[in-house]
């Protein structure tokens, strides 16, 4: 009698378990998205064309021979970075055009494409926004009204791919230095990281010898790249703009833009990074 008991609870328990385990293979995994990437998504997508890649040199988009520059510079700076646990570059020149906003975007795009990275680039060239035309993409209001607690991330920011945002101006700032130098931007700073949690972030700064902007603000940054045109950037201003980011905080290094050198040999000559 017990061991008929014994094998009749045995076998309830069997059925038990069995009807468990069909309910969780017919229910499968649930999966829940966080806040933080249900956020991501509900960003407003801008996709470049072919075409505007070409016309505004974006050739880090989808990888390539003609991103390979960028690549290698992804390459070199996210290995530093990790080295030293730093996720805020940023990224600024000697002077208006030698194409700091281009390497910039280039160089967001590149980290983008590795899937396990998320990238925030942000335009702090308060005085001549450049990344909205560069994108094609004007938005309702600017960064530097976020930066003054006046409007929220979300209305200037945009989503290229999955992984990256870019957050833009659609004029530029009254008193710019002011802005970038006060504890307001600080703390804004701050919460954008806690909320939409990036591995890297990008600003696109004005040039160094054109105003005081960056002086106040480049000590929020773990460290710096130097963008300088070939042919026209002189190697005094380089020497004294990376002396001064040097004081300020860790330079990376000096990319040289706008190289009309082509290295075929090894399949790139667009730009090269010291």
């Amino acid at each position: 009698m017990e061991k008929l008991e014994a094998a009749l609870e045995k076998a309830r328990l069997a059925r038990k378990n069995a009807q468990i385990g069909v309910e969780e293979i017919a229910s499968g995994p649930r999966i829940v998205k966080s806040p933080t990437s249900e956020a991501w998504s509900n960003l407003p997508e801008v996709t470049i064309t072919p075409q505007q890649a070409r016309n505004a040199r974006i050739a880090a988009l989808l990888g390539g021979k003609d991103a390979t520059p960028y690549d290698m510079l992804r390459s070199r700076t996210i290995r530093m970075m990790k080295e030293s646990n730093w996720r805020r570059l940023a990224v600024t020149s000697p002077n208006a055009a030698c194409g700091k906003t281009t390497v910039s975007l280039n160089l967001a795009l590149s980290l983008a494409r590795q899937k396990d990275l998320k990238v925030l680039l942000i335009d702090l060239d308060l005085r001549r926004p450049a990344l909205h035309k560069v994108l094609g993409y004007r938005p309702a209001k600017s960064m530097h009204e976020v930066l003054a607690g006046n409007v929220p991330f979300g209305d200037v920011a945009v989503r290229c791919g999955e992984n990256l945002i870019v957050a833009m101006n659609n004029s530029a700032a009254r008193h710019p230095a002011e802005l970038l130098h006060s504890e307001q931007s600080r703390v804004v700073l701050a919460d954008i990281e806690a909320k939409w949690r990036p591995d890297v972030t990008i600003f696109d700064m004005s040039p160094m010898l054109a105003s005081d902007d960056n002086v106040g603000f480049l000590g929020n940054v773990d460290c710096a790249l130097l963008v300088a045109a070939a042919e026209s950037t002189t190697l005094q201003n380089i020497d004294v703009c990376e002396k001064e980011l040097a004081q300020l905080t860790h330079v990376l290094g000096v990319v040289l833009n706008k190289c009309r050198y082509n290295d075929t040999s090894a399949g790139y000559g667009y730009e090269a990074y010291e």
